[in-house]
């Protein structure tokens, strides 16, 4: 695939709201439906089964959240936890967001802007989401804000993909490692970077504005004002995220030290943490059937 020049389809500039203004869906993983749609048939399955599943889907756990935001179920109070929304919204609400969830599958593909396998996003999104949730409960962060910002820290690649798809299908973007990724394509090329994109989706579900500014700022921590120690902890996510998920030709540079200071850790702490996080994976593998 090409990088060549973007041509928005009006005079218009492109912008991150007109990406999210044309979302459509989001991808939901075939992995984990048939496990989920079978508890919810079971009148039998705990709550911890249900919240468990769906808290390593990515689509679902957005589409949920967003739904227990709703001004129906909210009732003016913000949720950010995947078992504090399943309780909100009700078994019967969740079983027709799956069976929705099952009849997009066709929607479940690679993101070819960013030559990215749907299963390699999927991993990610899993990981970084397990890496917050460790993270937090080292530095006494919510567990259940982390790992919800850790796992859709990417769904902003989604809505761009889909919007290059549909404008300019032979765009392309290129990977730098961590701590670039493809913002430096996505500069240069759409004119900013899908962290603005996933931002403004989540503002758009009513997720609370703390986790907005922390997905934004995900490259740029220290300038997320209110929520810059969660973005400090996103960003070290990620670099946990990187370790584990990374190919054997890949170097993953250190941390900024002055990005992980708002959490009051260092380096030489998160080395052993990512030891931890790589076993949590492992644990996860008989569930989810994570490749190794």
């Amino acid at each position: 695939m090409s990088s060549g020049s973007l041509t928005p389809p009006s005079s218009a500039a492109l912008t991150p709201e007109k990406i999210v203004q044309e979302v459509r869906d989001l991808p939901a993983s075939p992995k984990v439906l048939p496990k989920l749609r079978k508890l919810l048939d079971d009148g039998n399955s705990s709550m911890d089964e249900i919240v468990g599943l769906i808290r390593i889907e990515p689509g679902i756990a957005a589409r949920l959240l967003q739904v227990a935001n709703s001004a129906y179920f909210s009732n003016g109070a913000k949720c950010s936890a995947v078992d504090e929304a399943v309780g909100r919204v009700g078994y019967a609400q969740v079983f027709e967001m799956v069976m929705h969830a099952v009849a997009a599958q066709v929607l479940v593909r690679p993101l070819s802007t960013y030559n990215l396998e749907s299963d390699t996003l999927w991993r990610h999104s899993v990981v970084g989401g397990l890496a917050a949730e460790m993270l937090a409960t080292l530095t006494g962060e919510c567990r259940e804000t982390a790992y919800t910002l850790g796992l859709l820290h990417q769904i902003g690649m989604v809505a761009v993909d889909g919007w290059v798809l549909r404008n300019n299908p032979t765009l392309g973007l290129t990977f730098r490692p961590f701590p670039k990724e493809y913002t430096q394509s996505e500069r240069a090329l759409l004119g900013f970077t899908h962290a603005d994109v996933g931002a403004l989706l989540l503002r758009r579900w009513d997720f609370p504005e703390e986790m907005c500014l922390a997905l934004r700022y995900q490259y740029a921590p220290l300038e997320a004002g209110s929520a810059t120690r969660l973005a400090s902890l996103l960003y070290a996510s990620k670099w946990l995220r990187s370790v584990v998920c990374r190919t054997e030709e890949e170097t993953i540079p250190p941390l900024e030290a002055s990005w992980l200071e708002p959490l009051q850790v260092d380096q030489a702490r998160m080395e052993p943490l990512a030891e931890d996080v790589r076993a949590r994976v492992a644990e996860m593998q008989d569930l989810m059937d994570l490749e190794g």
